[in-house]
């Protein structure tokens, strides 16, 4: 040890060997508050809901479940709802590609154009955030209402609509799914092209590059993180979407949260709520593995 940390040690009167287990265990110590927030809340959760999927279907809330580890609940709850989940995986796909079209211009623009309005056109993406989730969706349904400015616009301008009209149809559960979840993929989108040095696409043009290239060479590679990100905050809540369906859509519209709502809320089947409610989890889970290795970017996550 140097004189200098003989000084430290004997000054502060603490041995210098035990900072370094102080230094060590400080990070674990930091994240002790959200660990026991996921455990208990997350954690325990899931397990319940495990447990819950192989429970005897036969039973109910009045006579109680039987645990009978019925793992025949997931191959009954796949093999019936299986069109419902591939609708939520369609409709959530479809949502998020047609966000991540809208959110990055948006983004840019904001984070590279935006100059002294930068703050507020950021308010103005979070606004709808001011109401409730409900509301918004219902507001939806007014517009695209049969007797809506909007359907007697486009019957107007001879537009042809699925069955003359747009609520309670596919289009309609999509838009509802767009514009909730939009500021979901435009704030990791700008977060990461706010970083974005301008000077590289001035350097990049010194360099004779086109428009096109710039953004393909040097704005979409370096946003990337904010990519992943913000397709996976649109996807994953989309997917288990059930409102927009319900209010926008008909039965032919539902999505698998609709399914796992009745089931717990109507029908009172609780395993079989479960074991979809786990499918479903495992599923999106699995999708964003994959997902995320394929885009290389793990460190997002």
């Amino acid at each position: 040890m140097s004189a200098l940390g003989h000084v430290g040690a004997a000054t502060t009167g603490t041995p210098a060997n035990l900072e370094k287990p102080r230094k060590r265990w400080l990070p674990y110590l930091l994240l002790l508050p959200g660990g026991l927030w996921l455990i208990l809340f997350f954690a325990v959760p899931s397990i319940q809901l495990f447990a819950t999927s192989l429970y005897d279907p036969s039973g109910s809330l009045e006579e109680g479940y039987a645990m009978t580890w019925q793992f025949s609940n997931y191959v009954d709850a796949a093999s019936e709802y299986l069109p419902h989940f591939m609708r939520s995986l369609g409709y959530a796909a479809l949502t998020t590609a047609i966000c991540l079209l809208l959110g990055y211009p948006l983004a840019y623009a904001i984070a590279l154009k935006g100059g002294r309005w930068k703050n507020l056109l950021l308010i103005c993406v979070i606004a709808p955030f001011f109401t409730s989730f409900l509301i918004r969706t219902l507001a939806w349904k007014v517009i695209l209402s049969d007797n809506g400015w909007l359907v007697t616009t486009l019957n107007a301008l001879h537009v042809p609509l699925p069955d003359g009209r747009l609520l309670a149809t596919t289009p309609a559960v999509i838009a509802g799914l767009v514009y909730n979840f939009l500021p979901f993929m435009v704030l990791p989108l700008y977060a990461s092209l706010e970083k974005l040095d301008p000077r590289l696409l001035e350097a990049a043009g010194d360099l004779y590059a086109r428009p096109v290239a710039r953004f393909t060479r040097v704005a979409l590679p370096l946003s990337m993180p904010g990519v992943v990100a913000g397709t996976l905050l649109t996807f994953i809540p989309a997917a288990g979407d059930y409102i927009n369906a319900q209010l926008l859509g008909t039965n032919r519209q539902y999505m698998i949260g609709n399914v796992i709502q009745s089931k717990f809320l109507k029908v009172g089947d609780y395993p079989s709520a479960a074991a979809l409610s786990f499918t479903l989890m495992a599923a999106i889970l699995v999708l964003v593995f994959v997902y995320v290795r394929r885009a290389g970017t793990d460190e997002v996550l």
